[in-house]
């Protein structure tokens, strides 16, 4: 009857995992407050070049170049579920259902640096590159509950195995278990996943039109996962009576982890000018990640299941025998042979039996990810950008891209990476900016994110979904030396639905749909310095 909440409980704390901002599924692309006020910056040349355009620095003028940002990002997370025995909740009887997270990060530094003179520019690059925020789900996920429910239907069936080998109502009174598969339970979800980036590399002007880049990014990831699944009640009966009556928490299951690691990303990159075009190029190799688990973990035991059965009925029918008359010790005799031969009974052997093999099949899968001392894999794909840019005039710049994140073969915990579609991830955007006055810049842009999605990819515990995104902004020049940036995005998420058809008993089937979406906004400011 537990073993599914573990595997639920335990997994369950990816969903906070996914990266806030925009990128594939473990990168952030808006890493400067350029890129939120036009997302097109691949063929730029400016001082967010460090990341974006690597190689295009050396063509900015000489000396040192700083840039400082800041950003704040909020998002929800919904996904709508519809299953039938969501009706047996008795504190909330009501399908479909939609289950929030809300991942909020107030403050998002990144920092870009660079020295050119002569041929040469060395930048050094400080920000998040994956993850970025914080999630909570106060109310636990839909698939919590979907195990919460599908185990209260376990628990009647088992009663009711034991209450038909006895000839009479025990487990299926209405002060137990009962016939209904009526349920409650209390839930949470929090974690937060941060991957912290520094890189430092050099480019090179080969001529006045041609750069080219190389450089390394050092990551330093820090995760933790907190949740749990505690209270649970099927009937009127709490679940730890039969698994350890003298342990309230007993049958709770809490999830307490913290994984760090470290990886390195070499990096190489190409500009070419000409006239009033500029093209670029940049890719990343895939960084490969190993996370590290540090966990206190509570879970429940399922061994003692007959023991605690066979403990409750002597106490029920020594009770029962003493009123029809029979001494003490008699009645604790007669309730003894009685209990043992009803938990012998094949049909009785055969349920429980099975409810342990589960356990014992799941057990491993339930706690292998987040698993004390354990290392995960946890890489973060390889990425190719391309970038062309054109001025038909001094003050308007257009500019186009496309990114290709090679998420298939990023390596995740039980190869989870295989069941995306081996295309990857694209994107593709375009943005404009117009200098309407010597001190006033403006621009605009657009991205599209496919990701390659499929239904069995698609999870509540660790989900994505395509998108398009649009952002607006401005620069004030402050100096000739010194410009302050503000920009504001937002991300227009579409629907991704799915359905299942969920076996809870030979013949006896339900379906479980669900619909995944999220919402996000950011803002950001920053100043550019040259000194």
């Amino acid at each position: 009857m537990v073993n599914k909440f573990k595997t639920v409980c335990l997994t369950a704390a990816i969903a906070s995992s996914s990266a806030t901002f925009a990128g594939g599924l473990l990168t952030n692309t808006n890493q400067h407050v350029a890129f939120n006020r036009m997302m097109s910056r691949e063929a730029s040349i400016g001082i967010d070049g460090v990341y974006y355009n690597p190689a295009g620095v050396v063509f900015m003028g000489e000396g040192n170049h700083l840039a400082i940002n800041w950003q704040l990002a909020y998002q929800t997370r919904t996904i709508k579920n519809d299953y039938k025995l969501f009706t047996n909740n008795v504190n909330n009887p009501t399908t479909p259902r939609d289950f929030k997270g809300k991942a909020f990060a107030p403050v998002i530094p990144s920092f870009q640096y660079a020295y050119n003179k002569g041929r040469w520019s060395l930048q050094g690059n400080f920000a998040l590159t994956g993850g970025g925020g914080k999630c909570t789900f106060d109310n636990g996920l839909g698939s919590f509950e979907k195990i919460v429910g599908e185990t209260a239907m376990g628990a009647i069936g088992l009663a009711g195995a034991i209450d038909n080998a006895l000839g009479a109502e025990m487990f299926t009174s209405d002060q137990a278990f009962g016939k209904k598969g009526s349920y409650s339970f209390n839930s949470y979800m929090h974690g937060r996943q941060y991957y912290f980036g520094l890189s430092a590399g050099a480019a090179y002007k080969v001529s006045d039109n041609f750069s080219v880049y190389a450089g390394l990014r050092g990551i330093y990831a820090t995760c933790n996962y907190y949740g749990y699944v505690e209270d649970i009640k099927v009937g009127n009966m709490p679940l730890y009576q039969v698994l350890d009556p003298s342990k309230e928490n007993s049958a709770n299951i809490e999830l307490s982890c913290d994984q760090s690691g470290i990886g390195f990303t070499p990096m190489l990159a190409v500009d070419y000018k000409t006239g009033r075009w500029n093209f670029s190029a940049k890719y990343e190799f895939k960084t490969r990640m190993r996370l590290k688990n540090k966990s206190v973990n509570q879970l429940p035991s399922i061994g003692n299941l007959d023991d605690n059965l066979k403990n409750q009925m002597n106490k029920v029918l020594t009770a029962k025998f003493m009123q029809a008359g029979l001494p003490q010790e008699q009645a604790m005799i007669k309730a003894e042979q009685t209990s043992t031969a009803v938990l012998n009974n094949p049909t009785v052997v055969a349920t429980t039996a099975g409810l342990k093999q589960q356990f014992d099949s799941k057990i491993n899968e339930a706690i292998g990810e987040y698993a004390d001392g354990k290392k995960i894999a946890g890489d973060i794909p390889s990425l190719l950008t391309v970038g062309v840019g054109y001025s038909p005039i001094d003050e308007l710049r257009i500019n186009v891209g496309f990114h290709w994140f090679d998420d298939y073969n990023a390596t995740s915990y039980n190869n989870r990476n295989k069941l995306l579609k081996k295309r990857g991830t694209l994107e593709f955007n375009a943005g404009v900016e117009y200098d309407v006055t010597k001190k006033i810049t403006v621009s605009t842009g657009w991205q599209n994110t496919n990701y390659g999605l499929t239904d069995k990819y698609m999870d509540d515990k660790s989900f994505v979904v395509g998108s398009n995104s649009v952002g607006l902004g401005g620069v004030y020049h402050i100096t000739k030396k010194l410009d302050f940036s503000v920009a504001y995005f937002h991300t227009f998420y579409n629907h991704v639905k799915t359905s299942e058809t969920v076996t809870l008993a030979p013949g006896v089937s339900n379906t479980y749909n669900s619909d995944y979406t999220r919402n996000n906004n950011a803002f950001a400011a920053g100043v550019n310095i040259t000194f």
